[in-house]
């Protein structure tokens, strides 16, 4: 096969095709065969690479040139410059003072910004995700071989457990000591499953991940399946994710041709097979157990715990449940060994975090970032700093599950031991940076109604509690509340937490208490000078209360 001297990839994540990326794409297989280098040029698309701003984008290797945004019309001049004429197409290149993501990671040769030090998001954007050959390429199903050529389950789990790979759905339970538990669960028949709903407002990760790297979950839940001695697989995916739903289907269909997936993997005695079970867009099926019931055809309703999945899960058969970034850290992990991956991140956080950065930053998108950086760290290299220059109020970390961050505690190192002492969550990994002109009171009646909204209404301090916690949080942003009322969202915050069936109602109760903690004196204002500090509030001061 000859080797061609140039690749060209198209962004094709959702955003990048609705500003027309399957035209560009078009074109550009147009004029390449236009100018005859069909046989020196390989084009292909790949999933977002983390760019919202400079969608379509399109970059060039060797040479790691990003083009964006990019036209239809735009095309004819980018091929004759750069692949006809060797020139750098300057006038459509992707501004480098605004990299952030993928693009920082790409763009670091020319010393703009730290580089992001990619382990889960190696191949996202850089390959075809179509393509089993490509994943081979970059040491795809490598990890696979190895453990089943030369490594016991046993020896898989020591190895997860001294990676120090801890969940990254925002609980932070070490993977290796859950495989543990499942091992040595009794019963012959065995799961495992990928938590793949991504519900979580704000994030997108996990999609990105699929789109663009689908075959890593799919090597990544065989390593767990022979570590826990499973034979099937399940992977849970949120309904809205169509894109990343086919190409894993496409993915498993190349898996099972090339042997990856099936009977006698690899000539051995370990068989698994993998289906896809789409969700219906319920925020509870995130929770492990509500999961499980919504595979076995139920309402998706939490279970009561204990017992645990890894002794009573699908089917009341042990299993295996982990999210898509924790198991797309396996295969690397396999490969390279505990101590590389140590190196990375903090001792009692090893590793790196992807997350999306949302709000009030120059430049939004995800990166793959090294555990322990600081959200000062994140908000000035990858978010190129606050809009028109204002200064940080608070950062919500993980969806309308993590924590409300006030401005002071932006230099805590952002992994799980150091937030947890802190007073914070980690959450799954979406970043909203706000301003002064977020007021608390309205970020907190946001998030309790989305709650509200998703509670399956199963227990009652979810299905009542957050009911009435939105009741008080609307009253207070009309100039209606009472000193009482923050007494009483206290309370809430600490009965939601522990009287709540499942981590939805657990985690409901945060913002009633991070805003009184942290920012109880915006609150105040409310209530005792009928003023909203960030004239968000309405404060109409009218006597119809919501009771």
């Amino acid at each position: 096969m000859k080797i061609k001297r140039s690749m060209v990839l198209v962004s094709n994540d959702p955003l990048s095709i609705e500003k027309g990326a399957e035209k560009v794409y078009a074109r550009l297989s147009e004029e390449i065969k236009l100018f005859k280098l069909e046989d020196e040029i390989s084009l292909s698309m790949v999933s977002d690479i983390g760019r919202n701003d400079a969608s379509p984008l399109v970059i060039v290797y060797p040479e790691a040139t990003i083009y964006g945004p990019v036209k239809p019309e735009d095309v004819h001049f980018l091929v004759e410059e750069h692949l006809y004429k060797g020139r750098i197409a300057s006038k459509l290149q992707a501004p480098t003072k605004d990299v952030s993501g993928k693009i920082a990671w790409l763009a670091n040769r020319a010393g703009t910004v730290p580089a992001e030090q990619r382990i889960v998001l190696e191949r996202a954007g850089i390959i075809n995700p179509d393509s089993i050959e490509e994943y081979i390429i970059h040491d795809g199903y490598q990890a696979l071989g190895k453990v089943l050529t030369e490594m016991k389950p046993v020896d898989v789990i020591a190895l997860l457990k001294d990676s120090g790979l801890k969940g990254r759905g925002g609980a932070g339970f070490p993977m290796g000591v859950k495989c543990g538990f499942v091992a040595a669960a009794h019963g012959e028949k065995k799961y495992v499953i990928c938590n793949a709903d991504e519900s979580e407002p704000g994030t997108f990760k996990d999609r990105l991940i699929l789109e663009g790297d689908p075959h890593s979950i799919i090597e990544a839940m065989a390593i767990a399946a022979y570590a826990v001695g499973s034979d099937e697989g399940y992977i849970y995916i949120r309904g809205e994710y169509t894109i990343a739903q086919a190409r894993l289907l496409n993915a498993i269909l190349q898996a099972k041709e090339m042997g990856f997936l099936g009977e006698n993997i690899f000539g051995s005695a370990f068989s698994f097979d993998l289906h896809v079970h789409g969700g219906a867009g319920a925020y509870i099926c995130g929770e492990e157990t509500a999961l499980i019931e919504s595979i076995e055809g139920k309402r998706g309703e939490p279970r009561p715990r204990p017992p645990y999945p890894t002794t009573n899960g699908l089917w009341d058969k042990p299993t295996l449940v982990n999210n898509v970034e924790t198991l797309a850290n396996v295969p690397p992990i396999i490969r390279n060994g505990a101590a590389w991956f140590k190196s990375f991140g903090t001792p009692a956080s090893p590793g790196t975090k992807v997350y999306t950065i949302l709000g009030n930053v120059n430049a939004t998108g995800l990166i793959e970032v090294t555990m322990g950086i600081t959200l000062r760290e994140v908000i000035a290299i990858y978010g190129k700093g606050m809009k028109n220059g204002a200064a940080l109020k608070l950062a919500q970390t993980g969806g309308s599950s993590g924590s409300i961050i006030p401005a002071d505690l932006q230099d805590v190192p952002m992994d799980y031991d150091s937030y947890i002492k802190a007073g914070v969550a980690m959450g799954s990994g979406a970043l909203l940076i706000c301003s002064d002109e977020t007021c608390v009171v309205d970020l907190a009646k946001v998030l309790i109604n989305f709650f509200r909204f998703e509670s399956c209404g199963k227990c009652n301090p979810c299905r009542i509690g957050n009911q009435r916690a939105f009741q008080i949080l609307t009253n207070i942003s009309e100039g209606l509340g009472t000193m009482k009322d923050l007494d009483d969202l206290q309370s809430m915050s600490k009965w939601l937490y522990e009287m709540s069936n499942c981590g939805l109602g657990q985690t409901a109760g945060s913002p009633l208490k991070d805003i009184l903690n942290h920012f109880r004196d915006e609150v105040e204002a409310h209530v005792k000078l009928k003023e909203c500090p960030a004239g968000v509030c309405p404060m109409s001061g009218s006597t119809n209360a919501i009771l």
